[in-house]
């Protein structure tokens, strides 16, 4: 049996969000918009005790939470939404890096291509930005500053606490795209000074086709954001449609486990890690990112290719060499191309990412596997 190594592209369903799911699909299934009869009333407490579940995980209020399919469209609505209050206040810099998720980059590319200017923060071999380029970029125009936490293809955490004391006299708001980390590295996500969060279910063992974008309030002002799509008025006029109220519970529920759960699934992630780096190695694998979260490793091996060692290990674990969102047809990884990494390096990385769900890894396999490329 195939052990999945892919969980930064998605993880499994926990069976007791599964179960949830089903019972609001089949038991539980109004409509949160119908006000007429108990089915609505049910599903309409489904949703906000999920909206509370999700914004326990950053010390949020429940009123801060909107639902999403997902992230990326918490990021779009985060970016693209800023657009009508950048353009009155003519302020329209924005301050990114080109590491960050296509759903950042591409709204942000989108922006700059309509009169938007950005800059963009160098990050290097160890895949981290420095907080003092940030505030050496800073301009008075500057509206949005949109650094990741956890990234999708390396692991490594940008120093988000620093990032927001170099804001902290600034007014340009700052979002977070935190698919990889909410709910499993979220301490650095409570800090007040991060105005925008953008989470994704089927990264924290819920379903597909859910998110959210927490909104924090300075003071009692929401974030000036505009819909990107309208008809309909639901998730404070910012996300029209009928609430996916199934996958909404499922989706509270999971933050709800994570949340509790959170420093044992590092732990067990850290120590499946140090397991992983050990065997690699042994075969002189180079560490590709710094400062990475437990959850994930890229490595590259000298003389190997990526693809010729997926399809060899195919059968024994189920890896990937970049970022399930792009890789209908694979390019260079664009975050590691912006590392820097010479062309052998990038062309032979292989991403490996696993959870509290893994288990019974045949590292040996893997390291036999792998002796027969090099």
């Amino acid at each position: 049996m195939t052990t999945y190594l892919d969980m930064n592209a998605t993880t499994p369903v926990m069976p007791e969000v599964a179960n949830l799911v089903m019972k609001m699909l089949t038991e539980e299934f109004g409509n949160a918009g119908s006000r007429t009869h108990e089915f609505g009333t049910n599903a309409k407490r489904a949703v906000e005790l999920a909206r509370k579940q999700v914004a326990d995980v950053v010390l949020a209020d429940k009123s801060e939470v909107i639902f999403t399919s997902g992230a990326t469209e918490s990021n779009n609505i985060a970016i693209l939404g800023m657009r009508t209050y950048a353009e009155l206040e003519n302020k329209k810099h924005i301050i990114t890096t080109r590491i960050e998720h296509k759903a950042v980059l591409e709204p942000i590319e989108y922006l700059s291509n309509n009169g938007f200017e950005v800059s963009y923060l160098e990050v290097g071999e160890t895949g981290v930005v420095n907080p003092e380029d940030l505030r050496h970029m800073l301009r008075a125009d500057t509206v949005l500053v949109s650094i990741m936490h956890v990234n999708n293809e390396t692991g490594s955490i940008q120093p988000i606490a620093e990032i927001c004391d170099v804001l902290s006299e600034h007014e340009a708001y700052l979002h977070v795209d935190a698919a990889q980390s909410f709910g499993k590295l979220t301490d650095a996500l409570v800090n007040e000074r991060i105005d925008l969060i953008s989470a994704s279910g089927h990264k924290v063992y819920a379903p597909k086709g859910i998110g959210a974008l927490v909104m924090r309030r300075r003071g009692f002002i929401r974030p000036p954001l505009k819909p990107i799509m309208y008809g309909g008025g639901q998730e404070k006029g910012l996300r029209p449609g009928t609430l996916a109220v199934p996958l909404i519970a499922g989706f509270g529920l999971a933050c709800e486990i994570a949340h509790k759960k959170s420093r044992e699934w590092q732990k067990y992630a850290q120590d499946l890690k140090s397991r992983f780096v050990s065997e690699l190695g042994n075969l002189g694998a180079q560490i590709n990112g710094e400062n990475a979260s437990p959850f994930v490793l890229n490595f590259s091996i000298p003389g190997v290719n990526s693809e010729a060692a997926i399809v060899m290990l195919k059968g024994v674990v189920a890896v990937s060499n970049g970022s399930a969102c792009t890789s209908s047809s694979y390019t260079p990884s664009h975050v590691l191309t912006a590392m820097g990494l010479d062309s052998k390096r990038i062309e032979g990385a292989i991403r490996m990412s696993w959870g509290h769900m893994t288990d019974d890894v045949p590292l040996s396999q893997v390291s036999e596997k792998i002796k027969q490329l090099i």
